[in-house]
Formats: C-alpha cells, structure tokens, sequence
C-alpha cells in the first residue's frame, strides 16, 4: 500500500481545477485555496499519471519482509463436535496435500485437533494422507470458548510455524480465525472459493469481491502464518485410505493460558435439520417466479426426483422460501449429484454456491443469461411450460398418470 502526497508549493488555481477535474470519483477537492484528498479516493493514481507532473506524488509503504523459510507446512484446523469432525476438515486436507505438492513432494501437511478426550478420534485423519496430526487434549477445551481455543491455536502456531493455516467457514471456524489472525497480526481472506500456491509458499486466495462483480485474487506476501477460510463442498475430499500415514503428536501447554471469562452453564443440543449443502439432488428456484403459490410446482418437482428446494436471495427477501434453502455467497454452498435451476439468471454468488455440483441443468427463458456458462444442460423456455412438462413426464415414466 502507500498514500498519495501533494506537494502545496506547486499548487496554482490552474493547476487545482485540472485536479479536480481529472479525478472520476470526486475525491480532489478545493478548500481554502488549496488542495485536499477526502475519503472518496480509490487509490486510481490518475492524478499522479495524468496530473502535472510533481504535484501529486505516490509514496509506497515500507514493508518489511519476512523471512518465508522460517515458516514451512500446510496446517488444517479439525473442525469437529465432541469429537465427531465436520467433513469440511477433509475436504481441505485434500486441498492442502493439493497445494503442498507444488511446493515440493515432501513439503508437510498438519492438523491441528483441539478439544476433550479426542485422542483416539484423531487417528481418523491419518487416513486421509495427513503427515503429522497435533492433538490438544484437555478438559478446558471440551466447549468451545474463544479463548482457550485461540490459545490452543497460539500455541501449535509458535512451535510448528506453518506457512498456511486452512480452516472451515463453520460458525466455529468463522469466530476462530480471525481471532488467530489477529493474534499474529496477519491477513484472513474468508469465504475463498479457489485456493492456489506459489513457488515461494504465497497462498493465492480467490474469491467474489464487491458484490460479486469481480473475481478477487488476494495474497499476502509479508506475513505469516497465512489464513483462509472455506465453504464446506467448495473443495473436494480425498478418498479415505484403509492404510494410515503420518504419525499423532499430542501437544502440552500452560494451562494458565486457558483462563477465560465466559463459562458454559449448559449446552441443548438441536434437532438435526436436513441441510440443502448435504442433499445429493435440489431443484433451485429463481426470480422468474411471479407469487409464491407458483413455488408448488418446484416442491412437487424436487419431491418427484426425491430433492430439496433452495433458491437464490430475492426470494428469501420475498419471505417466500426459509433463508437456510438460499443457494451462494449470503447462504449455503451446496454440491449435488443433480441440481435442477429454474428462472435463475446465474449472478456470480450464486454460481460460486453451486458450480461444483455434478449435473446443472438450468431452466431460463433468456438464452443470453449467465447460468448457461456453467449449465451441462439448457433448456431455453418459460418456467410456467417447462416445469410442468418435466413433472408430466417424470409422472408417465413412474406410472403416476398418462401423457397427454
């Protein structure tokens, strides 16, 4: 980064209106017969390309460097309760062994396990190719509590050093990395939908920015440990080895570290709720919609194939669908065997929720719209004709009725 210097001595009425002229965001602004740059800045530096020459200058930051070879390893954080872990921790452990290999074939993949009598459960991860798994075993961490946890983390951190450190975009994961990344006063990109590796170990992270108008590409080069968090099925999990590698090293630390101010009273468990990101076949419903009653077709059709129904956010905002069924950046990410589109216009959130799915086939009346660039299959028409010929159809080839 750096900052934008003006040099008032060069300054002329002259020279300030052609400033403030070329500045496009409004941001050049004349006060009191000088010069000032407000918060409306976006850094474009045409005022320095194009603006008289030495008026306005761009200063760089000094940025001290960190010694990269200090820091070695991909580390996973185990998302997991009471124990049983979250499947998003091997699908990031598949993506870690990933990007590990194009640093080098021995460059060493970790997980890092923190809770209560979770000794014997993490042998389950020696079976998906982990190289060393670092146990934190003790009864203060039976609940998670921000605290301890993050000192936990700290502690794993400062000993092993690793490069980078994934974790799940779970509600633990979302309240935990930050707090890490603020302890180590390094960067966190959250919610990445595709994660690459630089030679020099840079961690490229990308994901939708501003809306979802643009495809970010962020990297943070002069800190370390690098944080990332990941939708559960945005990577893909490696298959599960009958054979084990790597090997269990239980950590010890100060207990003291673990002192918090919050204590769990007590924990009430939930009904487990079917979760639209675990459904192996959905039929997702867009904007093309006119009311909700129009939604019954979309029902009967997911109960036909024996599927969920989501949709995308103007539908939630409607009050039409529950929020859990939103499909993309603001809801689930979701990765059938089948989904099933309809009247959905394929915005960048919502794509980045579901590409990843193994069939799409989208429903759309306009042959221009954006789902058919990540479509298997198109099907051109109004939602109103072409769900109703799919429920008839479907009906005919289970004997429910007779084709017209």
């Amino acid at each position: 980064m750096g900052k934008l210097v003006i040099n008032k001595e060069k300054l002329t009425p002259s020279i300030i209106k052609e400033l403030v002229d070329i500045c496009p965001f409004g941001a050049m602004e004349s006060k009191d017969g000088g010069l000032e740059i407000n918060a409306a800045c976006k850094m474009c530096k045409l005022c320095v390309k194009k603006g008289p020459k030495g008026v306005v200058e761009f200063i760089e930051d000094k940025v001290e460097e960190i010694d990269k070879s200090l820091w070695k390893g991909i580390a996973v954080y185990v998302d997991h309760v009471e124990g049983n872990i979250h499947p998003v921790t091997y699908e990031l452990i598949g993506k870690a062994k990933e990007l590990a290999a194009k640093i080098s074939d021995d460059y060493p993949v970790y997980a890092v396990f923190v809770g209560h009598n979770i000794k014997d459960k993490a042998q389950e991860i020696l079976h998906y190719g982990v190289d060393e798994v670092f146990v934190y075993d003790y009864e203060e961490l039976k609940d998670f509590i921000i605290e301890p946890y993050t000192a936990a983390m700290e502690d794993f951190i400062s000993k092993v050093k690793p490069s980078t450190l994934l974790v799940g975009a779970t509600t633990v994961g979302r309240s935990l990395a930050p707090r890490v990344a603020a302890r180590f006063k390094t960067g966190l990109t959250a919610d990445c939908t595709v994660l690459d590796m630089k030679k020099n170990t840079d961690l490229v992270q990308i994901r939708p920015a501003f809306g979802g108008n643009i495809m970010a590409q962020i990297l943070n080069p002069n800190h370390r440990p690098q944080l990332a968090t990941v939708r559960y099925k945005v990577m893909n999990a490696p298959e599960r080895s009958k054979d084990i590698s790597g090997k269990i090293t239980v950590q010890e630390m100060d207990r003291k570290k673990f002192k918090s101010g919050i204590k769990v009273l007590k924990v009430t468990k939930k009904e487990v709720e079917k979760e639209i990101s675990e459904a192996d076949i959905i039929v997702a419903a867009g904007r093309a919609f006119k009311n909700e009653k129009d939604l019954e077709m979309v029902y009967e059709l997911a109960d036909l194939l024996g599927g969920q129904v989501a949709c995308t956010r103007p539908l939630i905002e409607a009050g039409w669908i529950d929020s859990k069924r939103q499909i993309g950046l603001s809801g689930r990410t979701v990765k059938p065997k089948l989904i099933i589109t309809c009247g959905v216009s394929g915005s960048v959130q919502f794509v980045a929720g579901m590409n990843n799915s193994d069939l799409i086939i989208s429903i759309n009346k306009d042959p221009k719209a954006s789902i058919f660039n990540v479509a298997h299959y198109g099907i051109v028409g109004d939602v109103y004709e072409v769900i109703p010929k799919l429920i008839e159809n479907i009906k005919a080839k289970k004997g429910l009725c007779q084709p017209a």
